[in-house]
């Protein structure tokens, strides 16, 4: 593809218009893209014009056709907990462009890439993939399988390898072990509760009422409605428990698991405003050595092993994205708003562009 070879060796440095006009006497090239140029609600995003991204050595380009939205991204463009604006930027992102997760077709490849071709279809974690090109690691990214959709490969990446780490985080999964999941209708738990029953679990689920149905059908063996019941009442105990969304006490964690079960904690939206769910994370870890359960954390992270081992389950048919609602690129602040209404059933995706003309 002509513009994006011609991106690719443009002398700048990726995700900016860099270098000077006497280094650079053409016109740049230009792409579509949502940008914030401060934190805050969904009002902050905006549709814009920007330079096209350029690719380092170890870096892919890739024409995004769709991304996804995941809580990351969120806690990004709000700059919440305000612990990630220390490595993301003090007063606004370092990136002006949002979101993780992509997939899409590889336009250039840098020199030191060798696993991927331009005209690959590919899904991993980019930098700013609400664009219509974005840069990516070539250890963050893996072939999309060829029986899903670019829609669905994009809400893959962040959730699915979260929601993998959390159950390994516990050792293995043996045929009939009792699993809790917390949080089973959100974008980390519809992936836990799909892996750990393909791991032979016995699966129970907790969520609200409205999304007990999906639960289901995502092959839990039990549903919980939190607003009803209480999954520390004492009458079920559990092996492990995947504490992914709320804020539940460490007391009630222990209350629920067996005398020497696992509680892995991979998220949670409460607490103070420098730290969020963190200092709860941090307390089960300093608890865990002095009793008989074990309590850790996990903090996904995205690389080549695990997004080919998600291909191979997709492929397979074992694993299966459950997408409630897409958006085009410039509805990316009313998806932001859906998300953060708490409303999500299993993950949003954002559509880039149409995957054909490439």
């Amino acid at each position: 593809m002509t513009s994006a070879q011609h991106a690719a060796e443009t002398p700048m440095s990726g995700g900016s218009s860099g270098g000077s006009p006497a280094a650079q006497p053409h016109v740049s090239v230009t792409m579509r893209a949502i940008v914030q140029e401060a934190y805050g609600s969904a009002d902050v995003l905006h549709m814009a014009r920007i330079p096209q991204p350029t690719i380092a050595a170890n870096e892919v380009l890739v024409r995004v056709h769709a991304a996804g939205l995941d809580r990351g991204t969120w806690h990004l463009t709000r700059g919440l907990p305000y612990a990630v604006r220390l490595a993301f930027g003090i007063r606004a992102p370092k990136n002006p462009v949002p979101g993780l997760d992509l997939a899409g077709t590889v336009a250039a490849v840098g020199a030191a890439v060798t696993r991927f071709a331009v005209g690959d279809e590919v899904f991993g974690v980019g930098k700013g993939p609400f664009a219509e090109y974005a840069t990516a690691r070539e250890s963050q990214l893996a072939l999309k399988p060829a029986n899903i959709s670019f829609e669905q490969a994009s809400v893959v990446p962040v959730s699915a390898c979260t929601a993998l780490q959390a159950l390994r985080a516990a050792g293995p999964t043996t045929p009939g072990r009792k699993v809790l999941v917390l949080g089973a209708s959100g974008g980390v738990g519809s992936y836990a509760v799909q892996l750990a029953k393909a791991a032979g679990a016995e699966v129970t689920g907790v969520c609200s009422t409205a999304k007990m149905d999906l639960v289901r059908s995502l092959g839990a063996d039990r549903v919980l409605d939190y607003t009803t019941q209480d999954f520390a009442d004492g009458t079920e105990h559990y092996d492990l428990i995947l504490d992914i969304a709320g804020n539940p006490t460490l007391a009630r964690l222990r209350r629920a698991l067996t005398p020497t079960g696992t509680a892995v904690i991979t998220g949670g939206e409460e607490g103070g405003s420098w730290t969020g769910s963190l200092d709860r994370q941090f307390r089960a870890l300093a608890l865990s050595p002095f009793i008989g359960q074990r309590l850790t954390m996990v903090m996904g992270t995205q690389g080549v092993a695990d997004l080919e081992y998600l291909a191979g389950l997709l492929d397979a048919g074992t694993l299966t994205p459950t997408i409630d609602r897409s958006y085009p690129l410039e509805q990316v602040p009313d998806a932001m708003r859906y998300f953060d209404a708490g409303k999500v059933r299993g993950k949003i995706a954002i559509i880039v562009q149409e995957a054909q003309g490439h």
